[in-house]
């Protein structure tokens, strides 16, 4: 009678297999899960140095909030903070699957990284995708749901730039009413709209000819699935307007605290003229933020001085809330995932409803998973 597959047997293979290491030949290196270090480090290095830069110029900044009212001073921080929660209610529109904390913590850090690395909300895409990627949830799931995302908070900047300078345009709204002022933003907003419309088209052609661009086909289904969550709103699409709404309040209140009130239309397009500044790649946008808001609220008229004070007032607080909060958002994630074992929590719930390139539904049964509290 032989011992195979007894408990002594057993303990035995385990001792056999063991003996190689206690030979000393040395363990076989995870190179996957060093490369996730090495990037998770890089990415931190970088946030880091961001940091650091961005305290010096905190000195100018301390003596205009000094000379602010208070009460004005604490409802920026609050609007601030309104405006991020509000991200992270439109984020869990479209990750649904990740659980509730760990998506509040994902968005956080999403947030912190969009204000510390260069490019501003194409690296906390990049940032928040490879934090997906950690959490266990498949590239191609990441690419479409991040473009859908990305698409739809896009969707709604180019919308309320449309709506201001026609409010300029027809002399409704008070500001500078010329053609170039208010009318190039209307014509930017609807060109812009129509590239768009046409990229998941011509992502399917570029796809149809080079199967291997997969990717292509997978960010321009964000298109109609940005889309699709406009013709069926779900109420976390209000998410995406108190984003950018709470934001520019805060930069209205800056202004308040420093001078006369602004009107209101020349602002919202001052801002998201100056915000295309941020594309520059300079970590946390420091000073090309502020040079990029300052020229755009001079070129409608505002005037210079109090916007100089009320910008730099504004970008520390857009940029130090969201650090903080990412930061401790990133903490708080490390108890979900650790960089040398994956645990999949992205999977663990029902899919999120997206459409296709083709603008058809890709499924309708876990809609109801996004209606949880945010």
């Amino acid at each position: 009678m032989t011992a195979t597959g007894t408990p002594i047997a057993e303990q035995a293979q385990l001792r056999s297999r063991a003996l190689p290491e206690r030979h000393g030949q040395p363990p076989a290196i995870d190179r996957r899960g060093l490369r996730r270090r090495l990037v998770t480090m890089a990415v931190l290095a970088l946030c880091g140095v961001t940091v650091l830069l961005a305290v010096p110029t905190l000195r100018p900044v301390v003596r205009e909030i000094a000379a602010m009212n208070p009460a004005l001073v604490a409802a920026a921080i609050g609007l601030e903070l309104a405006s991020c929660l509000s991200f992270v209610i439109i984020f869990r529109l479209f990750f649904g699957s990740v659980p509730t904390t760990a998506a509040r913590e994902l968005a956080w850090s999403q947030m912190g990284s969009g204000a510390l690395l260069p490019g501003g909300g194409v690296g906390s895409l990049a940032v928040g995708g490879w934090l997906l990627h950690l959490a266990g949830m498949p590239t191609r799931q990441i690419v479409q749901r991040s473009s859908g995302l990305f698409f739809l908070t896009s969707a709604v900047n180019v919308l309320t730039l449309a709506a201001a300078g026609l409010l300029l345009l027809l002399g409704i709204a008070d500001g500078p009413h010329d053609a170039l002022r208010a009318g190039l933003p209307i014509i930017a907003a609807v060109g812009v709209s129509a590239v768009v419309l046409g990229l998941p088209r011509a992502a399917r052609r570029i796809y149809g000819v080079h199967p291997h661009a997969v990717w292509l086909d997978d960010i321009g289904s964000g298109i109609p699935a940005a889309r699709h969550a406009l013709a069926r709103p779900s109420w976390r699409v209000l998410g995406a307007l108190g984003y950018l709404l709470f934001d520019i309040a805060v930069l209205w209140t800056t202004f308040a605290a420093v001078g006369p009130l602004p009107p209101l239309a020349p602002l919202v397009l001052a801002y998201l003229a100056g915000y295309l500044a941020n594309a520059i790649p300079i970590p946390g946008g420091i000073g090309v933020l502020d040079a990029g808001l300052i020229g755009a609220l001079a070129l409608y008229g505002l005037p210079v001085t109090h916007a100089a004070a009320a910008v730099l007032a504004y970008h520390a607080i857009a940029f130090w809330i969201p650090t903080l909060g990412g930061t401790l958002g990133y903490l708080q994630l490390r108890r979900h995932l650790t960089l040398d074992d994956e645990h999949e929590i992205a999977p663990l719930r029902p899919q999120l409803t997206l459409v296709d390139a083709s603008g058809s539904d890709a499924g309708h049964a876990a809609s109801a998973s996004v209606r949880g509290s945010c």
